[in-house]
């Protein structure tokens, strides 16, 4: 998996990193067991300070998807069974994205049309055709 960074985003970098790591477990590019690169050598890899990849480690532990292990690494974790808590953490990034593409003026059917492709997209590289 390769991971992409635009400095020139408003996105924070170690959200970036974050996000292309949860697309990439989506995708199926990174599996349940596999051990993330260590904070230094990553960090060496994409060009960043070790904090922000530590950061972005955090970041994912705290959502559960990772586990750090001291001496081992950040390993990703198997997926889990998801409560009342996700959901709705869940529900609240969404509603400021839905929100946000009602302002701008996207037609309701047309947020559903997107959101399908999405999940569609997700599907067909993890091999999830359902």
């Amino acid at each position: 998996m390769i991971i992409r960074i635009e400095s020139e985003s408003d996105i924070p970098i170690y959200l970036q990193i974050s996000n292309q790591i949860i697309e990439g477990i989506a995708r199926g590019y990174i599996k349940a067991g596999q051990t993330l690169p260590s904070v230094r050598s990553f960090a060496a890899d994409l060009g960043v300070n070790m904090h922000t990849v530590n950061k972005s480690y955090h970041h994912l532990e705290q959502k559960g998807i990772i586990q750090i292990v001291p001496k081992s690494g950040a390993v990703i974790t198997s997926p889990q069974n998801f409560n009342e808590s996700t959901i709705n953490k869940l529900k609240d990034e969404y509603k400021h994205l839905i929100a946000e593409s009602l302002v701008i003026g996207m037609p309701t059917t047309q947020i559903k049309e997107l959101v399908a492709a999405l999940l569609e997209e997700f599907k067909k590289s993890n091999g999830q055709l359902k």
